[in-house]
């Protein structure tokens, strides 16, 4: 298992490969998304925490998942359109991933051993957030229900 988070690369929803070294010296917010979830409004608030804080380096990373009560059923295209057209997303979205199981991610299998939650190891469900710091350092792990207006206080004190 790797150790550092520049390491990884994913798809985005156009397919191209992006390695996460591309976001050397920023923050880093990494987020399962659904968009057929009672939590898929925090697409809004995630959002406008982009849009305050793109400037002072954030990137929010979206990484759509459809292992939670088959709630991201559709495919890139109609992910992609239901981001942009419902909730105006203008962060970076990738292409659908697991992020539990033997088929996750590597990059969620690396920030779940660094930043275990209240099921150790494993996702509760979409829309759990990661803050990896500006060094490539996972910091801070927030629950599903935890709205990104929370989230924006715990930003506005790194990215001061």
């Amino acid at each position: 298992m790797t150790n550092n988070f520049y390491q990884f690369e994913a798809k985005t929803l156009q397919g191209k490969t992006i390695n996460m070294s591309d976001y050397k010296g920023k923050t880093v917010l990494v987020v399962n998304t659904a968009s057929k979830c009672g939590l898929t409004p925090q697409y809004e608030g995630l959002e406008a925490l982009y849009q305050k804080y793109k400037d002072k380096g954030l990137v929010i990373l979206g990484f759509p998942c459809n292992q939670f009560g088959n709630q991201e059923p559709g495919d890139e295209k109609s992910i992609s359109e239901g981001c942009l057209i419902n909730y105006g997303v203008s962060f970076p979205m990738f292409a659908k991933v697991d992020v539990n199981g033997e088929q996750a991610h590597p990059l969620f299998k690396y920030l779940k051993s660094e930043l275990g939650g209240l099921l150790g190891s494993k996702i509760k469900w979409n829309f759990t957030k990661f803050i990896i710091d500006a060094n490539g350092q996972p910091i801070k792990r927030f629950a599903p229900v935890t709205k990104p207006a929370k989230i924006d206080t715990f930003l506005s004190k790194i990215l001061a």
